[in-house]
């Protein structure tokens, strides 16, 4: 079970560090419904990346069986890390310069109007379908698989997963309901930086968890 959490756990953290999440977190904060619509997306964010990574470790450690991990896995790791160390270049080129805003999704305009289902939807997309995201959980739903084979420890593994996965988009929510009168401006502050520095956010956060997936890629071969 240490060796599932271990090798999952830097990942776990690359996908609580996702800005974009955080931001519709913070921007449903300043709706009418904020408590509402908050409480909703972290739902469907939790049960996104929990559904998605149960499949990805059943897939996976069926495929891997027990014993040593076959050489698929050591492949599957290396094109996961590289496909991470891509998305990385392609955030890095694509970061704003100088005085330039960056480009807003047209979702982050719709959220003033959004109702709790909608906003459960949005989080269920951005934790498990969005391509950064999805690459994230099935790398970290991987590792887990092909670090045991037993079934509670990998249960287990996926929960402390999801679990470290989910602080970002928890922590606004907690913020909002203990700051007060300050929380505003937290929350405001915090949203402008991550949507200015989401690529260059992004393109770290790949980057290292890539290098990582290379590595024991490689070193699994």
């Amino acid at each position: 079970m240490g060796e599932a959490i271990g090798q999952s756990l830097p990942v776990a953290v690359g996908v609580l560090l996702s800005p974009m999440p955080v931001v519709a977190v913070v921007l449903m904060l300043v709706t009418p419904r904020a408590r509402a619509d908050a409480t909703a997306f972290l739902a469907g964010w939790v049960l996104g990346i929990a559904a998605l990574g149960t499949v990805v470790v059943l897939v996976a450690g069926a495929a891997a069986g027990s014993g040593e991990p076959p050489t698929w896995v050591a492949v599957l790791k290396i094109v996961l890390g590289v496909l991470a160390l891509l998305v990385a270049v392609a955030q890095w080129r694509g970061r704003p310069r100088g005085d330039a805003e960056p480009p807003v999704p047209g979702w982050m305009r719709a959220v003033d109007g959004f109702t709790p289902v909608r906003a459960f939807g949005l989080a269920v997309l951005l934790g498990a379908v969005n391509p950064k995201n999805l690459l994230l959980v099935a790398s970290g739903a991987v590792a887990i698989a092909t670090a045991t084979d037993e079934t509670g420890a990998r249960a287990v593994a996926l929960a402390v997963f999801v679990v470290v996965a989910s602080v970002g988009v928890a922590a606004p929510l907690v913020v909002y309901l203990t700051a007060g009168a300050r929380a505003a401006a937290v929350l405001g502050g915090l949203r402008t930086w991550l949507v200015r520095e989401n690529a260059v956010v992004v393109a770290t956060l790949m980057l290292v968890i890539g290098t990582k997936l290379l590595g024991d890629g490689i070193g699994a071969l």
